[in-house]
């Protein structure tokens, strides 16, 4: 048995594929881990869901901003776009809309030493703190309630956390930072308009990714992400980015990480669906 994981797929079905058959992944026998951002503004993101819905015995997902944007779509709180109505469209949506609701904000697995969140953990968060947020706003998504919910989420990030504030406005910053998060600030202060690459400019205004942040919290696992496009490839000792921009014209990239040794990073080019700045 293999476990791989793979960073943003975004709908783009026959990458995906075609990176399967690369690593010869068979759903019988291997693990997947899966990062997050399954559908939106790739081709085919009903594929990709209906594909994933019938292994679901074979793998483990945590839910991107792009995923929840989906949920929304279906309750009527953000607006559908050409991608994600097919999904809407299906006789199928409520049924794979409601397993997408059943998925985590972390996944963890103390026996690989892996832990994954779409964007991150909060520099604010031990991870004792992540599994007990993650499963906070979980048992609210799945809850009858959720709709009413996932308005409240959707009226704006929370940049800043504060154990003190109004219930709602934690939920917004536990579901901004598992989602959105790139960026922060020295007093972790979370960012969610810079988009692109680290660079030193915006180090000098004070703005560092996220993992960089002074007095982070120590997070006892390796911490597996993507949503972050522009960072591209990235690990060192505590972390593993897997968001290669498939999307973009970039790579599809997998990670086997049952491995005693650094993980083995296998990719595929993929011909992009969009390009930067056509995306509204």
């Amino acid at each position: 048995m293999s476990v791989w994981a793979i960073g943003d797929i975004q709908g783009c079905y026959d990458s995906l594929q075609r990176l399967f058959q690369k690593i010869q992944f068979d759903p019988r026998y291997d693990r997947l881990w899966l990062a997050g951002d399954l559908v939106n503004r790739g081709p085919k993101s009903l594929e990709v869901l209906e594909y994933l819905y019938e292994i679901q015995d074979s793998i483990e997902i945590v839910l991107g901003n792009h995923d929840l944007t989906l949920i929304a779509a279906y309750y009527g709180i953000k607006k559908s776009n050409p991608t994600i109505d097919p999904i809407l469209a299906s006789p199928r949506a409520k049924e794979l809309v409601d397993w997408l609701r059943g998925q985590k904000f972390l996944h963890t697995d103390f026996k690989l030493g892996y832990c994954m969140a779409h964007a991150g953990i909060s520099p604010e968060f031990d991870l004792g703190m992540a599994i007990a947020y993650a499963r906070r706003v979980e048992q609210k998504l799945q809850s009858p309630d959720a709709q009413q919910w996932l308005r409240a989420v959707f009226k704006g990030g929370v940049e800043r956390f504060d154990r003190d504030a109004r219930p709602e406005d934690i939920d917004r910053y536990i579901v901004s930072s598992f989602t959105r998060m790139r960026y922060c600030y020295k007093d972790h202060r979370l960012d969610f308009k810079q988009k692109g690459k680290p660079t030193d400019a915006l180090r000098a205004k004070g703005l560092k990714p996220w993992f960089e942040c002074e007095n982070r919290k120590e997070i006892e696992l390796k911490i597996l992400f993507g949503h972050w496009s522009t960072l591209g490839f990235y690990e060192d000792e505590h972390l593993l980015a897997l968001d290669t921009g498939c999307l973009w014209g970039g790579k599809l990239t997998a990670a086997r990480l049952d491995s005693s040794e650094a993980p083995r990073i296998v990719q595929v080019e993929c011909p992009g669906a969009m390009k930067p700045g056509e995306e509204g």
